[in-house]
């Protein structure tokens, strides 16, 4: 089941388990050591799903930019649900709603993931905590 919530409307167990998730895979997992919780996730609408038993499949969060765009972010996939579906129902359900162009950060093993749903590369690669990442970019739909 698909979820979605302003942070200050999301129950503190649903906020608790998005945050794990992602502290868990983008900190501990990925070996990153950063800033988790930037700010940013005042002013994001989150999204999560849930398995019929409850366990936090995905989860992501977006974002207005100042420029008009959308930008979708912290995309995860909890470990035990990677190559089930659960992560591209869930990026599927938010980018079905979501007016105009798209951006996003993507690690550079996920681009073929970004790329199935219309996303194309905007911008020379970067490093994001030692993790190679690439700008890409959604258009509005026309």
């Amino acid at each position: 089941m698909i979820h979605r919530a302003r942070l200050d409307d999301m129950h503190p167990r649903d906020l608790y388990a998005v945050l794990a998730l992602r502290v868990d895979v983008f900190v501990v997992e990925q070996r990153c050591a950063y800033p988790e919780l930037d700010g940013r996730d005042l002013e994001a609408e989150h999204w999560w799903s849930r398995a019929d038993g409850g366990e936090l499949t995905a989860c992501l969060r977006v974002l207005a930019e100042p420029d008009g765009t959308t930008r979708i972010g912290r995309v995860v996939s909890a470990p035990a649900f990677r190559g089930t579906g659960a992560g591209a129902a869930l990026f599927g359900a938010a980018l079905a709603i979501l007016p105009g162009a798209v951006v996003l950060g993507a690690q550079v093993r996920s681009q073929g993931f970004y790329e199935r749903f219309g996303f194309t590369v905007s911008g020379p690669g970067y490093d994001e905590d030692g993790i190679p990442h690439v700008p890409m970019l959604r258009p509005a739909a026309a």
